[in-house]
C-alpha cells in the first residue's frame, strides 16, 4: 500500500492548517488553563480532526470520528445528556464503519482515494425529511423529559437532526453542513449551559465551536465541489 494514500493532508490549504492548529493550541491551552479532563482533551482533539477532513471529503476523517464519538459518548453520560449518549454509541459508532465503506465504494477516481463524488437533494426531499425531523424531535423530546434528562427538547433536536446529518454525509450530501450548522449552534448552547452549571468539559465547548466553523467551511467547499462536478460531467457529455 503506497505511503500516497495515506498522505491525507498533502493538499491542505492554508486556511484549513491555520484553523486546525488555532482550536488545537486552543484547546490544549485552556485543557492546562481549567484543568480539563484528558478525555475532554483528546475527544476535543480527534473530533477537529474529524470534520475538517469530512469538509475536505477524505474518507480517513473515519477513524479519528470513531475515537471520538466513543470519547464523546462517555463524557456526555456524565452531563445527563442521555440523548446525546444514545445517538453516539447507538447510531454514531455503528454509522462510522458503514461510512467509510460508502465513501470507498463513492470515489472520484482511483489516483484521489480520499476524494468523494458529492451529490443534493431534490426540494421534494427536503420538505419530506423537514416533517419527519419536526416530528421526531418533539417525540424524543418527550421521552428524554420523562427520563428526567437535562434541557430534554434542545438535546432531543440536536440527537435527530445528527441522525439525519449522518444520513447525509454517508449519502455524500451537500445539505448535511445545513444540518450540521444548526446542530451545532444548539449543541454550544448546551454545553455552554454545562460550563455556566459548574461542568470542566470547556474542551467540548471550544470543540463545537471549531465543528461550526468547520460547517460553514464545509458547506461552501462542497457547493463548490458539486458544481466542479456538474461542470466536469457536462464537459464530458
Amino acid at each position: 500500500m503506497s505511503a500516497k494514500r495515506f498522505d491525507v493532508f498533502a493538499d491542505w490549504s492554508w486556511f484549513e492548517r491555520l484553523w486546525l492548529l488555532s482550536f488545537t493550541l486552543i484547546t490544549v491551552y485552556l485543557f492546562f488553563a481549567l484543568d480539563d479532563t484528558v478525555i475532554g482533551l483528546l475527544a476535543s482533539l480527534t473530533g477537529m480532526l474529524c470534520v475538517v477532513l469530512v469538509a475536505k471529503g477524505k474518507t480517513f476523517n473515519y477513524y479519528p470520528g470513531i475515537v471520538n464519538v466513543v470519547l464523546y459518548a462517555f463524557i456526555a453520560y456524565g452531563q445527563k445528556y442521555y440523548g446525546e449518549v444514545m445517538l453516539n454509541l447507538l447510531y454514531f459508532l455503528p454509522m462510522q464503519f458503514i461510512g467509510l465503506l460508502m465513501w470507498r465504494k463513492n470515489r472520484v477516481s482511483e489516483t484521489k482515494q480520499n476524494d468523494v463524488k458529492v451529490t443534493v437533494l431534490t426540494n421534494r426531499a427536503r420538505l419530506g425529511w423537514g416533517a419527519l425531523s419536526i416530528a421526531a424531535t418533539i417525540a424524543y423530546g418527550l421521552a428524554l423529559k420523562h427520563m428526567g434528562g437535562a434541557l430534554p427538547f434542545v438535546d432531543s433536536l440536536t440527537a435527530v437532526l445528527s441522525i439525519l446529518a449522518m444520513i447525509f454525509m454517508v449519502k455524500r450530501l451537500v445539505e448535511q453542513w445545513v444540518v450540521w450548522v444548526i446542530i451545532d449552534i444548539f449543541t454550544i448552547y448546551m454545553w455552554l449551559v454545562a460550563f455556566m452549571a459548574g461542568g470542566d468539559d470547556v474542551s467540548i465547548l471550544v470543540m463545537w465551536c471549531a465543528y461550526l466553523v468547520n460547517a460553514v467551511y464545509g458547506l461552501m467547499n462542497w457547493i463548490k465541489q458539486y458544481r466542479l462536478q456538474k461542470e466536469e460531467k457536462a464537459w464530458v457529455q
